[in-house]
């Protein structure tokens, strides 16, 4: 039996735009890495793809990101912030450009707070989902580096 759809106009949601999925998304990367959800973080990632760390050897497939952000909290990053300044899009692939912050525990108990800057490049497989996702520290400036 055909029913006649008796939905309003105001029911109707456009689809959210790009730039709004991805800040939601990275919004969503910073809570999971904050709470230690590390596999939940990972799943944003594309099965091939890459988390560059400075310092660290590349993470290529969910699992070693997984691996790769659980080393990274075990070993004293917490207090993530990320801010995005840019998103780009064109079809089923995005650029992302951001800044960061975090803390550093040390085992002596010092906490370093640190800085720097992101970029991110988002493919649509379905959902938008990380295929590279590279990070680096602002180097602190001259003044800072004297005291």
């Amino acid at each position: 039996m055909y029913r006649q759809f008796t939905g309003t106009q105001a029911d109707f949601r456009p689809l959210r735009d790009v730039d709004s999925q991805l800040r939601d998304q990275t919004q969503d990367f910073v809570t999971s890495f904050n709470t230690g959800n590390y596999d939940h973080a990972a799943r944003l990632f594309a099965d091939d793809g890459v988390l560059m760390a400075p310092q660290y050897e590349g993470a290529y497939g969910q699992k070693h990101v997984e691996r790769l952000l659980r080393q990274l909290g075990e070993s004293g990053y917490c207090d993530l912030r990320m801010e995005t300044t840019r998103v780009d899009h064109s079809g089923d692939m995005a650029m992302e450009l951001g800044r960061f912050s975090l803390v550093v525990r040390r085992a002596d108990g010092a906490m370093i707070p640190e800085q720097g800057k992101y970029v991110r490049v988002w493919r649509r497989l379905g959902a938008w989902l990380l295929m590279a996702d590279c990070w680096n520290w602002t180097a602190p400036a001259v003044s800072d580096r004297a005291a």
